[in-house]
């Protein structure tokens, strides 16, 4: 009988052993099967991550308008750093100035929407042949002289450049450009007029040419009353991200769209 109980006591003894190797078995398998999960789950997590930034990166770049290329005809970047010779576009008169014939609807619609706002918008200039701005710059250099006899010929022309342009070096020549405001004298528009144009003039692909904080970029203080065509989808991009001509340009070259 003691025997047979001992018998009884190994058995039980070895099922719970077996028990116990089962269940750390177990165990181990959910560990490794757990293991197993955390890291693919992580290597997906971190390729959903790697996606979302190409896709953002991708999406940056698409951004720009379609198409569109630093040397379009509505680009073309005229100023100190490139002089260009006589253009001699396909002229339209409006209103008693002469624009690209191209952009001759647009600048009668901005012209009308300007209006709309401020019923003493008009035109003051357009179409500038090479010849005509080296007139009106050296009669500015004359005016700066004159009314201070302390500034030599260099200086003169400096100071004029801040809001005329020396022959080549002015936009105006290449019809795309226009003056635009309620009065004939620069910078002295009422500002809020000036900034409801500004709002409304990428509908009709322009832009204020000379912004007040892009003076570094332009090389031009502020004007208000300089308008610039560069297109729609060009000038609402600008308009969004706040970019001059030049700027607009560089970044184009940048992405190859050259």
């Amino acid at each position: 009988m003691q025997e047979k109980i001992s018998w009884g006591r190994v058995l039980r003894h070895r099922k719970g052993i077996l028990a116990v190797a089962v269940l750390v078995l177990g165990v181990a398998i959910f560990l490794v099967l757990s293991t197993h999960e955390s890291r693919q789950a992580t290597k997906n997590a971190q390729a959903s991550l790697a996606s979302s930034v190409t896709t953002s990166s991708s999406s940056a770049q698409s951004d720009l308008p379609a198409g569109v290329k630093a040397s379009d005809w509505d680009l073309v970047l005229v100023n100190r750093d490139h002089i260009t010779s006589e253009m001699n576009p396909e002229l339209t008169e409006i209103d008693g100035i002469s624009v690209d014939s191209r952009i001759a609807q647009n600048v009668r619609d901005f012209l009308a929407a300007a209006q709309a706002i401020a019923p003493e918008e008009h035109l003051i200039s357009g179409y500038r042949s090479v010849a005509y701005q080296e007139e009106l710059f050296n009669s500015y250099v004359a005016q700066e002289m004159a009314a201070d006899p302390s500034l030599t010929q260099a200086q003169a022309e400096e100071k004029v450049k801040t809001y005329s342009q020396p022959a080549g070096a002015s936009e105006h020549m290449t019809g795309l450009a226009i003056d635009m405001s309620t009065v004939n004298s620069l910078n002295e528009s009422d500002p809020n007029v000036v900034e409801r144009l500004k709002a409304i003039a990428a509908d009709y692909g322009f832009v204020l040419r000379f912004a007040s904080d892009k003076s570094s970029s332009t090389g031009v203080g502020y004007e208000d009353w300089h308008w610039r065509y560069v297109g729609v989808a060009n000038a609402k991009y600008m308009t969004q991200h706040n970019l001059s001509l030049e700027e607009y340009v560089a970044l184009l070259q940048k992405e190859g769209r050259q």
